[in-house]
C-alpha cells in the first residue's frame, strides 16, 4: 500500500485503472486507455491494478466491481467511476486536473 501511495502522490494526474483478466468490460477498456496516454502524453501516468492479485489495495478502497477507475491528484481522489468509460469522457475528467 505504501508504494501505492507514493504513486499516486505526484503532481500530475494518476489514473488508476483496477481491472481483472477475466473481466471482458475491462479488455474493452485497454485500448481505450491507451488512447487516452497517447493523447496526453506524460501529463498523465495510467496504472493498472489486477484486483485479484492487489485483493487487500482494492479491498481498502472499497472496489466493488471491475473495471473502476479512480482519477488522483497529489494523493487524493478526485474522480471514481466504476464500468466502461468512453476516450473522450475520460480525457474531459483528465484535462480538468492537469
Amino acid at each position: 500500500m505504501s508504494k501505492f501511495s507514493e504513486l499516486v502522490k505526484q503532481d500530475k494526474p494518476v489514473l488508476v485503472d483496477f481491472f481483472a483478466t477475466w473481466c471482458g468490460p475491462c479488455k474493452a477498456m485497454s485500448p481505450i486507455l491507451k488512447e487516452v496516454k497517447d493523447a496526453l502524453g506524460e501529463s498523465v501516468s495510467i496504472l493498472k491494478i489486477d484486483v485479484d492479485k492487489n485483493q487487500a489495495l482494492a479491498s481498502q478502497l472499497h472496489v466493488k466491481g471491475v473495471p473502476t477507475l479512480i482519477l488522483y491528484k497529489s494523493g487524493k481522489q478526485v474522480w471514481r467511476q466504476s464500468g466502461v468509460v468512453q476516450k473522450s469522457d475520460l480525457l474531459q475528467v483528465i484535462k480538468r486536473d492537469i
